[in-house]
């Protein structure tokens, strides 16, 4: 459970006026609340209260509704819209917060029925409140496996069935929970400017609980980060660049050399691409190549925050057929479903669908067969999502070897740490639970040698 003081009556009415963006107009957590809390002259702390409801309302919602449709004598889905959004609010901060008074959180609750236009339903929303604080008796949950996971954690049922199927009732249950927590921030330390010893120094002396990730070089957890990032130490110097710690280990997989011509084929916003150059000592060349021009701005701009000199520019498809064989390695860090990200994009669970991911697999093989067209003869190229799902993955990379005989798995030397990752299989598989760190999947393959058929 969080720890919160007693939110205050703006919190709440802003908590409630981007919640409101977010179930009418389907808008994304994080931009329906930066369009509320930039016209807001809260605090930091404050702001983060905010954002801890929103999150946690959206996260939360399949419990809240099955809470309603227990206790109400209409069901969720049959409540007014805006007033659903009101007894998720009052419903959360009773089930999930911490140290807020019950009758606090119940008032001021009644008090944004009556002032966004449900005076005459304040009644409902007291009674039902109170009538939640009063019960002894937990949610009725149904006997069915995969609908009791899915309304106790609040996640949909093709989700819960995919993991049960893959993890088990005990591990899909830590998976669950994992993805309902508030997220760390990690930090990669950009050490071409400091060291990560000196960065832990410097942010604690500032306050912050800092700690590093177990096996990652460059990698610092921040577990009370609070207010802008920009305001953190070392940011425009260019120490460090907030990337989460699996993340930061595709690049490590991927291993560039100084002098090496490397293409990051799905470059924006920069994060790997500027992990290679950090890695090359920014000696080489690393070109970031993406489609969407809007999003190579941000390589740019955090290219030259990091001051490094060795990435270019490039605005194409990777469909092209602008270097063939030109590469020493070729990072292909595909578009996917995003659910090892779930606890950081909590809407996300609620915009998948099973019909997505195939469209997404199909896009997803044509860019692992272009980027494989890229590598010189003897080269490397890494697949990598931020997904967990199958289908996306080691079925992407299974059809892909079927496919070129001439390509095969190149895993790490046997005295690599990066071995204490790899699966027997010889890819990189992290469950989020398991490492606390976001969900990935990655793979390095080569043509170096053929791939002999069983």
């Amino acid at each position: 459970m969080s720890n919160i003081q007693q939110p205050d009556e703006q919190i709440r009415e802003l908590a409630f006026l981007s919640l409101r963006q977010i179930y009418l107009n389907n808008a994304y957590s994080d931009i329906a609340l930066e369009r509320v809390l930039k016209k807001s002259d809260l605090s930091p702390k404050s702001k983060n209260l905010v954002c801890e409801l929103v999150y946690g309302v959206v996260r939360r919602q399949r419990y809240l509704d099955a809470i309603i449709d227990q206790l109400g004598k209409k069901k969720a889905h049959q409540q007014p819209p805006e007033l659903r959004i009101i007894l998720h609010l009052g419903l959360y901060q009773l089930t999930y917060l911490d140290q807020v008074i019950g009758a606090i959180a119940v008032s001021s609750s009644v008090e944004l029925a009556k002032k966004f236009g449900f005076t005459g339903l304040s009644g409902v929303v007291n009674g039902l409140l109170r009538n939640y604080q009063r019960q002894q008796t937990p949610l009725e949950l149904p006997d069915n496996n995969i609908q009791r996971l899915g309304i106790l954690y609040s996640f949909p049922d093709w989700l819960i069935e995919n993991w049960l199927s893959m993890l088990g009732e005990i591990e899909t249950e830590l998976l669950c929970q994992w993805f309902n927590q508030s997220p760390s921030l990690d930090l990669r330390v950009n050490i071409l400017k400091t060291s990560v010893d000196d960065l832990a120094a410097v942010l604690t002396n500032q306050g912050l609980n800092v700690s590093r990730v177990d096996s990652l070089p460059q990698a610092l957890r921040i577990h009370n980060s609070r207010g802008s990032l920009t305001q953190l130490p070392g940011y425009t110097q260019g120490w460090w660049m907030v990337q989460d710690s699996s993340a930061q280990l595709v690049t490590h997989l991927l291993d560039p050399q100084q002098g090496e011509k490397i293409i990051d084929a799905c470059g924006a916003p920069g994060g790997k691409t500027t992990h290679i150059a950090e890695l090359m000592g920014d000696i080489g060349e690393v070109w970031a190549c993406d489609r969407s021009r809007s999003r190579l701005t941000k390589v740019k701009e955090n290219a030259q925050r990091l001051q490094l000199n060795s990435i270019s520019i490039h605005n194409l498809d990777s469909s092209t057929t602008q270097f063939p064989q030109d590469a020493d390695r070729v990072l292909v860090d595909a578009p996917c479903s995003g659910n090892g990200t779930l606890h950081k994009r909590p809407d996300l669970r609620w915009r998948q669908t099973p019909e997505q991911i195939t469209t997404l697999t199909t896009l997803q093989a044509q860019l692992l067969a272009q980027g494989a067209s890229w590598v010189k003869p003897g080269g490397k190229l890494v697949y990598a999502t931020c997904t967990i799902n199958p289908p996306e993955n080691e079925a992407i990379i299974q059809d892909f070897l079927d496919q070129h005989p001439n390509w095969c798995i190149d895993t790490p030397s046997q005295d690599s740490w990066l071995n204490t990752f790899m699966t027997p299989e010889g890819w990189c598989k992290i469950w989020p639970h398991q490492r606390d760190m976001d969900g990935f999947f990655m793979v390095r393959l080569t043509s170096e040698k053929l791939r002999i058929k069983s």
